[in-house]
C-alpha cells in the first residue's frame, strides 16, 4: 500500500496536485489495427472524423513518436503489461490463436500488479489474446478437445488482475465466449462463421460460439461493460485501473448504425467513426461519476492499420492510415509500429501538448511505478522509461533507444533519429516480403535516417555501415543484458538472436 510519506513526496515532487491525497484512477484503451493516419491528433491530414479523441489530445498530450513494440497483436500486449520487449519471452514471432494456453507466468511482474500493490482494484475488459487455459475435454478434434463447461485457468487474473471479462484471440478466432473471471457466461449453442467472399470486411473464422455472443455487438458491449465498471467503482475510496483493450478496428469490420456509412468512404473508416463515438461515451462517464479529474486516460493502438482496411478504397478519398510512414500492420517499417497515442489527466498533465518525445507503449509499467512511488527492482519493466518528465512538458523522457519487432521475428534498432532494420526488406507483409528480398538480393540490413527520410526510402547502410554497426553493438548489449532500463542484468526467457543470415557481428565485440 502507498504511504501518507509516499503520497507527500509525490505531491511535493508535483506529480499530484497539492489538493489531492489520492493516486488516480487510470484507463488505458488499446485500439487493434488502429493506424497513426487513422486519427486527427497524430495525423492532421486524416480523412476520417475523430472530434472526441481531438478533444481528448486538446485537453491532454499526444505523443508524435510513439511505438508500440511489435508490428502484431500479441506481442504488443505482452510489452503493454510487462514493460518488457515481446521479444524477451517465449514468443519469437507471430500471434497466439483462440485456443493457445496463457503466455505470461503468473511470477512475471506486470502493470496489474504493481497497481494492485500499491492499492489499486484491477480489470481486463476487452480482447485479451495472451492465451489463457481452456477446460479439456477427452474427445477428439480441435472443438471437442474444449469442455466449455469447465473453469478457464490462468486467464487475466493470475496477470495482476483482480476481475476480467472478456474473449481469448482476435474477433476473427474461435472460440467465441465470453469468459468472466474464469467462467464461461454462456455454452456455445452454434457454429458460425463469415468467409471473406461473403464479407470482404466482416469476415470471422467459422467456429462454436455462445449464446450470448453477437459479433456485430461487441465493440458497443465492451464499452458498456467498462463505463459500468467506472460508476461502480467511483463509489469507493479506492483507485482503480482497467486495461481496456479492444477488438476494433481489427476484423471482422462490423460497424453498427448509426455510424454503417457514416464516413461515406468505407466500413473500416465508419468502424473508427464508432471508436471514436465510443470513447466520447466514455470520457463522458468519466466525468458524470465525479472522477474525471483524478483520471489518467491513455489511448493508442497495438499495432499498425491492416491491409483489411482497404487501403486502395481509402486512398481515393486522400486517406493513408500510416500517414506517409512506410508499411503497416506486421511490418518493421514505421507504419507498422508507430502509433497514435494521447493521454489526457486533468490533474497532471497540462493541456494542449505535443510531444516529439521517443516513447513506446512498453513505458506504462514505470510511469505507473514513478506515479505510486514504488521502487524499482530489476524483474519488471525492463524495458520501461517513465513518461512523467514528458507529461510535465520536458521535451524528452530517459528513453535514447528503441527496439523494435516484426511479425516474422525481424529486428529493428532506433537511436535518435538513426534506425537500423535487421532484414532485407518488410518482415511483415508489405512489400518486398523477406523471401521477394533474397531472391532480389538486396541488403540484408537498411539504415535509415528518419529525420531526412521518414518515408524509409533511402537505405543508407553502404555508406554509413560504421554508424549501422553502432547500432548493431547497441542492440545487442540489450539483448544480452536483458534489459534496456538502467538495472543488473537479468535473464531472457529463450535465447535471441538477432542479426538476419550473411551479417556478421561487428569487430570489437
Amino acid at each position: 500500500m502507498i504511504t501518507r510519506a509516499l503520497l507527500s513526496l509525490l505531491v511535493l515532487s508535483g506529480f499530484l496536485h497539492a489538493d489531492s491525497h489520492k493516486l488516480p484512477n487510470v484507463v488505458f484503451v488499446l485500439a487493434d489495427d488502429l493506424g497513426i493516419g487513422d486519427v486527427s491528433p497524430t495525423n492532421p491530414d486524416c480523412k476520417i472524423k475523430t472530434p472526441h479523441l481531438q478533444k481528448m489530445a486538446d485537453e491532454g498530450i499526444t505523443f508524435l513518436d510513439a511505438h508500440s513494440s511489435s508490428a502484431v497483436c500479441t506481442p504488443t500486449r505482452y510489452g503493454v503489461l510487462t514493460g518488457r520487449y515481446n521479444w524477451r519471452s517465449r514468443l519469437a514471432r507471430g500471434v497466439l490463436s483462440g485456443t493457445s494456453n496463457h503466455l505470461i507466468p503468473a511470477k512475471r511482474a506486470t502493470v496489474g500488479h504493481l497497481l494492485q500493490k500499491a492499492g489499486y482494484h484491477t480489470q481486463m475488459i476487452g480482447k485479451w489474446h495472451l492465451g489463457w487455459d481452456w477446460g479439456k475435454a477427452d474427445g477428439k478434434g480441435k472443438w471437442k478437445n474444449i469442455d466449455f463447461s469447465k473453469p478457464v485457468k490462468n486467464g487475466p487474473d493470475i496477470n495482476g488482475f483482480d476481475r476480467y471479462y472478456g474473449h481469448c484471440g482476435s474477433l476473427d478466432m474461435a472460440p467465441y465466449v465470453w469468459v468472466d473471471t474464469g467462467k464461461i457466461t454462456a455454452l456455445p449453442d452454434r457454429q458460425e462463421g463469415v468467409n471473406r467472399n461473403e464479407d470482404p470486411y466482416g469476415w470471422y473464422r467459422k467456429g462454436p460460439i455462445g449464446s450470448d455472443f453477437h459479433i456485430d455487438e461487441v465493440l458497443p458491449h465492451l464499452f458498456d461493460k467498462g463505463m459500468a465498471y467506472v460508476k461502480e467503482r467511483a463509489k469507493t475510496k479506492k483507485p482503480f485501473f482497467l486495461y481496456l483493450p479492444l477488438p476494433a478496428p481489427h476484423t471482422p469490420i462490423v460497424p453498427v448504425p448509426p455510424f454503417k456509412g457514416a464516413s461515406k468512404m468505407n466500413p473500416y473508416a465508419d468502424f473508427v467513426m464508432q471508436i471514436d463515438n465510443h470513447m466520447g461515451d466514455l470520457l463522458a462517464t468519466l466525468k458524470e461519476a465525479g472522477v474525471d479529474d483524478n483520471t489518467l486516460v491513455f489511448f493508442t493502438s497495438d499495432n499498425g492499420c491492416s491491409p483489411e482496411g482497404n487501403f486502395a478504397k481509402l486512398k481515393e478519398f486522400g486517406h493513408d492510415p500510416s500517414a506517409g510512414y512506410r508499411g503497416h500492420k506486421a511490418d518493421i517499417y514505421e507504419g507498422g509500429h508507430r502509433v497514435p497515442f494521447v493521454a489526457r489527466w486533468p490533474k497532471g498533465i497540462k493541456p494542449g501538448q505535443k510531444t516529439t518525445a521517443l516513447a513506446c507503449l512498453t513505458d506504462l509499467y514505470a510511469t505507473m511505478r514513478e506515479i505510486t512511488g514504488q521502487p524499482k527492482k530489476d524483474n519488471g519493466g525492463e524495458d520501461s522509461f517513465s513518461l512523467l518528465p514528458a507529461f510535465k512538458g520536458k521535451d524528452k523522457t530517459s528513453r535514447s533507444t528503441l527496439v523494435s519487432h516484426s511479425i516474422g521475428g525481424s529486428f529493428s534498432m532506433r537511436q535518435g533519429d538513426w534506425k537500423l532494420c535487421l532484414s532485407g526488406g518488410s518482415g511483415g507483409w508489405s512489400a518486398p516480403r523477406e523471401g521477394d528480398a533474397k531472391k532480389r538480393k538486396l541488403p540484408p540490413m537498411q539504415l535509415y535516417d528518419l529525420k531526412n527520410d521518414r518515408g524509409e526510402r533511402k537505405n543508407l547502410v553502404a555508406e554509413k555501415r560504421s554508424k549501422a554497426d553502432e547500432l548493431i553493438l547497441l542492440l545487442s548489449k540489450e539483448v544480452e543484458q536483458g534489459r534496456s532500463s538502467p538495472g543488473n542484468p537479468v535473464p531472457n526467457d529463450r535465447k535471441v538472436t538477432f542479426l538476419p543470415a550473411g551479417v556478421e557481428m561487428p569487430k570489437g565485440k
